[in-house]
This record gives structure tokens, C-alpha cells and sequence, in this order.
């Protein structure tokens, strides 16, 4: 059975946040509002403060007693106005949200709090001179732009990759393991959209160059933003010849197998890697990954 649809929304784009567009340039407003706002603090590793599953906000006012230029808005909880703001100093219980976020209890407003704070803060640390000629910027339109002293504005970037799960058409996926990951640890591939390029072509391009295979049937499933640093995943299946020799052409895969569907099923039924998985033949990414949702549905559909 080739053809499947995602089964549920991928977690990271259940956003429930009301990003508030219309506050960011009211100044006076964002000020009104600051008495009674709520903070996200967050370490350079992304991390943030948790009392048991739950994610630790602090008042505004412990920042400040007025808007910071240090903190970014990220959008309102009913009147209650939320900012995020760089703490290297956090102290206590600490989660990232890509280790232990499946683990955290996130609603859709959490994924979408956390996942806009990680994105936002760390264009932030990248973005503090223009790229056009080179001066220093400024926070502006309360952490949604920066501006440089000649009045440039510069917006947050975000870098568009592509990830895709390869089928036969029937009963078998290709999945391949990265050096850097641990032994067992498989997943599908992915790899950054370029210049002057489609997605469709992006996918085609990617595989061949990462395991030697030519694909056919490309079709778009969904998208998570993945903000590590500053990512937007945009997921695609496409379906392959597993006679095709597999050539690992550069350099970053490590190995690729073709697995049954019974195989994938049971991989799913044992956990995850870092949250139960154990030491099993095949371990797959988190729930919080699109990859996850992804390799679920195509095992459902099954």
C-alpha cells in the first residue's frame, strides 16, 4: 500500500498560540501589558526551567520592570502577554525540548510557546550585525526584526528542509543512520532546500546524493517548524527500486537498510531512542519529530 496521508497533526505544529501580531509595534501597549506578562527563560542549549512535566513561567516583571530589549514576544494567553528572554544563569530542573519534549506535558499552546522562543532567540544570537553592511542592529518591533543604524530592517530567517520517507510501494521503507547517531538509531532522510530549487527537486536531489537511489511518485504530507537552530521540515514521500544499489555519496550516512513494515511496527511498539527503546535492532526518532508521525502513518497504513 503506497499511498498514505499523515495520520495526525506532527506535534510541533499544533500551535495554539495567538501570536498577537498587532501588539509587537504598540509600544505602549506591550508596556500595559507587562505588569501582568508571563517569561520563558531559556538557556543557549535551549533548555528551560520544568517543575515535573510542566514548563516554568516567570513574571515579566522579575526580567524588568518595563519591557526589555533582551526579551522577545511571543504572542498572549488570553490578556496575559508572553516574552522569552537568553538566561544562561537558569538554575533547577532543566528540559530541551527535542530530547524530552514528548516527555513534557505540551499541549498545542506549549509546542507552539516553545518551539516560537527556541526559533526566535536563536536568530537573535546570529543576527546582531546587518547582513547587508555590516553595522550593528538593534532589537525592533518587540524581537520580530532588527534594524541597523543606516534603518535597515531585517526579519527572522528561517531555513526551509526537506524530509521524506521512501517506500517500494508496498511493504518496505528505507531508512539510514547517521555517523554522529547511536548504534540502531535509524530515521529518514532529509537535507536543506537550495538555491533556485523546488521542493519536489530538493527531494530528488537529496536522495540520490545521500544514498545513490532514484525516486519517483514525490508527494507532499505536511510540515513542523524544527527550530533547531531555525528549520521548517516539509514532508514528502516518494517511492524507490530496492534493487537499486544504495551508494553513499556524501559522506554523512552511515548505513540504510531497507525494513519491513513488521519490522517498523515493531520498532514503534518498543519506544524510542532515549525513551524506552532500549538496545532493539531498530530504534526511531521521538514523537516529537515529524519523522516519527511520518513512519507512523506509513506503518498504520499498512
Amino acid at each position: 500500500m503506497s499511498g498514505f496521508e499523515l495520520d495526525v497533526v506532527p506535534v510541533l505544529s499544533r500551535s495554539a498560540l495567538d501570536r498577537a501580531e498587532h501588539l509587537r509595534s504598540d509600544e505602549q501597549a506591550l508596556k500595559e501589558g507587562w505588569a501582568q506578562a508571563k517569561l520563558v527563560r531559556m538557556n543557549k542549549r535551549g533548555q528551560v526551567r520544568v517543575d515535573g512535566n510542566t514548563v516554568v513561567l516567570d513574571a515579566a516583571t522579575s526580567l524588568s520592570a518595563e519591557p526589555s530589549e533582551r526579551a522577545v514576544f511571543l504572542g498572549i494567553d488570553g490578556d496575559t502577554h508572553l516574552w522569552a528572554v537568553r538566561d544562561n544563569d537558569i538554575e533547577g530542573e532543566l528540559a530541551d525540548l527535542r530530547a524530552v519534549g514528548a516527555t513534557l506535558d505540551l499541549d498545542d499552546f506549549g509546542a507552539g510557546l516553545l518551539s516560537t522562543a527556541i526559533a526566535l532567540l536563536n536568530w537573535h544570537d546570529k543576527a546582531r550585525f546587518n547582513a547587508v553592511d555590516g553595522t550593528p542592529t538593534t532589537v525592533s518591533n518587540a524581537g520580530w526584526s532588527r534594524t541597523s543604524e543606516s534603518g535597515h530592517e531585517e526579519f527572522p530567517r528561517i531555513d526551509p528542509a526537506i524530509i521524506c520517507l521512501i517506500h517500494d510501494g508496498g511493504d518496505r521503507v528505507l531508512l539510514a543512520r547517521q555517523h554522529t547517531w547511536p548504534e540502531g538509531l535509524f530515521s529518514l532522510l532529509a537535507g536543506f532546500v537550495e538555491a533556485g530549487e523546488s521542493l519536489e527537486r530538493c527531494v530528488a536531489r537529496e536522495i540520490k546524493e545521500e544514498v545513490g537511489v532514484d525516486v519517483r511518485e514525490i508527494r507532499y504530507l505536511g510540515s513542523q517548524p524544527w527550530p533547531f537552530p531555525r528549520s521548517l521540515m516539509l514532508g514528502f514521500t516518494a517511492q524507490a527500486d530496492p534493487e537499486q544499489p544504495l551508494e553513499f555519496h556524501d559522506g554523512e550516512i552511515a548505513e540504510a537498510h531497507w525494513f519491513t513494515r513488521a519490522e517498523v511496527k515493531t520498532a514503534l511498539a518498543a519506544g524510542s531512542w532515549g525513551n524506552g527503546g532500549g538496545n532493539a535492532r531498530l530504534l526511531l526518532p521521538g514523537s516529537i519529530s515529524i519523522a516519527r508521525t511520518i513512519v507512523e502513518s506509513w506503518a498504520a497504513a499498512g
